[in-house]
């Protein structure tokens, strides 16, 4: 039995083989290893979705709340939330929505909530022949009001998104701090933003609250059987190969 085992590597050897599957078992176990990753990716996908739809659904927490939570390090992500307070419409902040009708923005508008403390709301979207603000003065709500909507961290920039053109008040991405910095001499908001809901309705419609994206993609499972698939289609070729080198070499021998 020994002698077997001593014959094999020198067989695989002789027949080219050594190479082949040391470089097939390598990347059999990367194929795998992509599959269990994207499964694993799969169930927290799906814990993620299933915490956003009980936020969402959940009732409305105040702001103070959310903020305390925050600052206790706990997740505020989707959080439904109430905010009262009064839209400083004059710090408007456009950050570049296009869609399939055509170009469009989401209006950032700071919410004061008291003297010198603001948060940034995404009022929802506007298109491109409404982004200036007098031609949706209905929705320039003046006094106090309440916004309900939902808590959203701070996206980090994408690898391809532009710079954000602070001068001509044009964002690709929402940083709130260089938000903050261009509308105010001193005032810091929070690190988040607050989605709003279509609750109450906007005057006149514009902007559209209710933009929070709340269903993410999930092709993890796809993914999953993607990998496993191109690990047994490895071993398919595999084999044959194997069986084929080491006939060639019974027959030259």
């Amino acid at each position: 039995m020994a002698a077997t085992r001593e014959a094999l590597p020198e067989r695989f050897r002789r027949a080219g083989l050594l190479w082949p599957t040391a470089a097939s078992l390598v990347l059999f176990l990367v194929l795998t290893g992509l599959g269990s990753w994207q499964l694993e990716r799969k169930e927290w996908k799906e814990a993620l979705l299933a915490t956003i739809a009980a936020r969402v659904a959940a009732p409305a927490v105040d702001l103070a709340r959310a903020e305390a939570m925050a600052r206790a390090g706990d997740d505020i992500a989707y959080l439904h939330v109430l905010a009262r307070g009064r839209f400083l419409h004059d710090k408007e902040r456009y950050l570049y929505a296009p869609t399939a009708a055509g170009l469009g923005w989401h209006v950032y508008t700071p919410l004061e909530l008291a003297p010198g403390r603001v948060v940034w709301v995404n009022r929802g979207f506007v298109p491109d022949a409404n982004k200036v603000r007098y031609t949706r003065a209905a929705g320039l709500v003046a006094g106090e009001v309440e916004v309900s909507g939902l808590v959203r961290p701070l996206p980090k920039r994408g690898a391809f998104q532009p710079d954000n053109d602070v001068a001509h008040n044009l964002w690709y991405w929402p940083d709130v701090e260089a938000m903050s910095a261009s509308a105010f001499a001193s005032i810091a908001a929070p690190p988040f933003v607050i989605d709003a809901d279509r609750r109450p309705p906007v005057p006149g419609g514009l902007p559209q609250g209710g933009m929070t994206r709340l269903q993410l993609p999930n092709r993890h499972l796809e993914y999953a059987l993607t990998w496993y698939g191109l690990a047994l289609t490895l071993i398919a070729v595999y084999f044959p190969l194997v069986a084929g080198r080491l006939r060639q070499r019974r027959a030259a021998s």
